[in-house]
Order: structure tokens, then sequence, then C-alpha cells
């Protein structure tokens, strides 16, 4: 991916040792869950590098000096649902006060392509920076019809963030979005037939949430 300006994979022990137990089919709900928030967090903190930052006073117990910091309420989180729920609190740990969208895709059994059923926005949302987040980047359908419909209600400041993802979906989302940074925490190897990632996971949001 290293063709792809806007293509980001993370090369950090600390995702890779998470991700490996992410990975385990034994790893139970509870802390399958627990390690995608903590990933999630980590991706979030490098992710932030080029945000600009405002200039405030700060008095401290002796002076007033001048520090940065993000604008306030300048953060919004959109997952795609329902998998992206997963990762929100990951993204909240570093912005509490960040506000959240919501899009929802499913995908077609027999063609693969997605299909937008929901979308909910924060107001101002076009002067945030948003964080689009999904933990599985596959066929890269869904994650670019979402930041379609981001583009469309003015969003002009979005990353998207993905735990895993394969060639194929990095690709279609890099050539499709130029301007948005794709964060991929780990690059698997394809899809197979059925559009699973391999190795893959299994079904994110199945794991997430206990269901088949």
């Amino acid at each position: 991916m290293e063709r792809f300006k806007n293509v980001f994979v993370f090369d950090h022990p600390l995702i890779k040792h998470k991700v490996a137990i992410l990975r385990d089919k034994k790893t139970g709900m509870k802390e399958f869950r627990e390690l995608v928030e903590e990933i999630t967090t980590v991706m979030t903190y490098e992710s932030m590098r080029d945000v600009e930052l405002v200039p405030v006073t700060v008095e401290t117990p002796l002076e007033k000096c001048v520090q940065y910091k993000f604008p306030e309420e300048s953060v919004a989180i959109v997952p795609i649902l329902r998998a992206g729920l997963g990762m929100v609190n990951g993204v909240h740990k570093v912005f509490p006060t960040a506000r959240v969208g919501h899009i929802g895709m499913y995908r077609d059994e027999e063609t693969l392509e997605p299909q937008e059923y929901y979308c909910k926005l924060p107001d101002g949302i076009e002067n945030k920076t948003v964080f689009l987040v999904d933990p599985m980047l596959a066929t890269g359908g869904s994650a670019c019809d979402a930041l379609d419909a981001l583009k469309k209600r003015g969003c002009r400041k979005i990353k998207f963030m993905a735990i895993i993802g394969v060639p194929e979906g990095v690709e279609k989302v890099a050539k499709a979005h130029p301007d948005v940074p794709v964060y991929v925490s780990t690059l698997d190897r394809q899809l197979n037939e059925n559009g699973y990632i391999l190795p893959g996971l299994g079904d994110a949001g199945d794991r997430l949430f206990g269901t088949k």
C-alpha cells in the first residue's frame, strides 16, 4: 500500500499483540470487545498527529503561559453499523466529548454491494474532524458509500479507521477518496469467495455482540 499516500498501515508492537488475541476463535465476547476498544484507542492517538492545534492561555499555579489544544467539540465519531459501534468507546477514551452519528449499511448477500438504510449525524458535523470507523475493511463498498454519504452532508475532514483490511478494499477506498486518510492496524492476505477476510477474525459484529 506504499503507492497510496493516504493509506497508513500501523506497525505497532502493542497493536500486533492485541490483534493476535483478537483473531483467536477462543477469545470470548467480553475480551473481544475490550480488545477492539483498546486497539482503536491506540489508532486514534496515532491518527491525530496531523491535526492542527489552537493556542490557549493557561494559568498554572505559578504563572500564565501559552499552550496548545484541540478546538472545543472539534471531533465527531461515525460508526458504520453495526460492527463500527465496537470502536466508538475507543475513540471516546481520547475525545470523551465527541458527538456520535450513525450510518447503517448492509451487504447484499448475492451482489456483495452495500445498501444504506440509516443515517443520523450530529449538527455541525461539517465543521468537525470525523472518525468514520468499521473494524473490517473487506470489499471497501460500505466504506466508500459511507464516505460519499458524509461528503454529501458537507463533511470535509474525515479519517477512516479499520482494524483489519485487505489490499482489495484498501485500494478501492484509497482510489475513490484520495483526500481521506485510511488507517488500518493490520493488512490481511485476501478475500474469500464469500467476501470474508482471510485470515481475518470472523464476523466482527457477531463476535462483538454475541450473535450468529
